[in-house]
């Protein structure tokens, strides 16, 4: 027996590694070589709910190259022990991780990737900016309207909006 039907024998009916390679893919996916300074950390829901993280590496702008894991699931325990496979060294290597605003995202890169610079998303970040000043304006809308009212209803404006105008508008009538 040559030294490549054995290696194929022990592979394909001792070892059992087509089973629990099939098992292993199902979990994670990991890609060493795909790892660089800057990376990427986000989950996705691909299909029937199921969620996934997956971190990427912005070198590869989206082409091959691009994926270093993808991991079924989001709970940070599961997650963070699939990445603590890839070689610590090259880890400590990855200088910055984008992620968005979830304390799950931030623990997972804190431990995985322990000297990672942490930057939030620009998407995340211009959502809640623009749910502060959504907030704001209607807050300052209700103000003005119920102080509107309180000076009509007290006397000290003698005016009304012409027919057809907003009480927002700056033509306005005195009442003589």
């Amino acid at each position: 027996m040559n030294g490549t039907n054995l290696g194929y024998q022990y592979k394909e009916y001792i070892s059992d590694f087509r089973s629990w390679e099939k098992l292993h893919s199902t979990t994670y996916i990991l890609y060493k070589k795909n790892l660089g300074a800057n990376l990427s950390i986000d989950e996705t829901c691909l299909s029937q709910g199921e969620l996934y993280t997956i971190v990427t590496n912005k070198a590869g702008h989206g082409r091959q190259g691009t994926l270093v894991a993808m991991i079924r699931g989001t709970k940070s325990e599961e997650v963070i022990d699939a990445l603590e496979k890839l070689p610590r060294s090259l880890r400590l290597k990855v200088k910055e991780i984008t992620l968005d605003l979830s304390p799950t995202m931030r623990l997972i890169a804190e431990k995985a990737f322990p000297r990672a610079t942490l930057v939030a998303d620009r998407f995340h970040v211009q959502r809640l900016m623009n749910d502060a000043v959504s907030d704001l304006r209607v807050d300052y809308r209700w103000q003005a309207i119920q102080c509107f009212k309180f000076l009509q209803l007290s006397g000290l404006i003698l005016i009304k909006p012409r027919r057809g105008d907003s009480p927002w508008t700056s033509s306005y009538t005195s009442i003589s």
